[in-house]
């Protein structure tokens, strides 16, 4: 309940006094579609510092971390924000599928234990956002349990999406399919490893603010 007249009150704060400075913006999607290399390639185009630690190892990400004060500009305007990468949401974890990673059982099972805390963790701050940007990797089937599960979740508490289909630089990587499932919400395909397309990412992202 308490969450709940939070909201409201800062939703009328905004229509009073016009857009935050600070605007909250979250990372959310799968494990390893690419949340913290866009979060990272971000701050360091604008800060010169990362976020957090990629790997190739599923869940690298299990705790929500934050950059503060992210300010960008594009064509002469000017936005600042608090950027909110989350653990890749999950619909099952199994120790077990760390292990052929290389990883011993007992830091399998503790990773398992933490990522299945991240994803709660990420669910709840759900509710802090202001706008979320919803990474899928673009070379993977997008209409999957785990993406349709996530997208439910922005539908059912409104928030302001936009959909990045990342990886455009592998060869499976197909954009228009992303498109096609999710033809409700506008979709920009980058590869946030080598930076291809990220000024029609900020472009889309300043078009997404005016949403708030």
């Amino acid at each position: 309940m308490l969450k709940v007249i939070k909201s409201f009150s800062r939703k009328i704060l905004q229509a009073l006094f016009g857009r935050k400075d600070n605007i909250r913006l979250g990372f959310y999607g799968p494990p390893n579609a690419g949340k913290t290399s866009l979060a990272n390639r971000i701050c360091k185009d604008w800060t010169g510092e990362e976020i957090g630690a990629v790997s190739k190892i599923p869940h690298e990400t299990r705790h929500v971390q934050f950059k503060e004060k992210v300010e960008i500009k594009y064509k002469g305007k000017k936005l600042t924000f608090k950027l909110v990468d989350t653990p890749g949401i999950a619909t099952k974890i199994d120790y077990e599928d760390f292990l052929r990673y290389g990883l011993r059982k007992n830091v399998a099972k503790k990773r398992a234990k933490e990522a299945t805390q991240g994803i709660i963790d990420s669910i709840k701050w759900l509710d802090d956002m202001d706008a979320v940007i919803v990474v899928l990797d673009s070379a993977e089937n997008p209409y999957s349990q785990v993406n349709i599960t996530i997208m439910g979740n922005m539908a059912a508490r409104k928030i302001p999406v936009l959909i990045v289909g990342n990886k455009i630089d592998l060869r499976k990587a197909d954009v228009k399919k992303i498109e096609s499932t999710f033809p409700e919400y506008e979709v920009i395909g980058i590869s946030a490893r080598d930076g291809t397309n990220m000024d029609e990412f900020y472009e889309a992202l300043f078009r997404l603010t005016k949403k708030i």
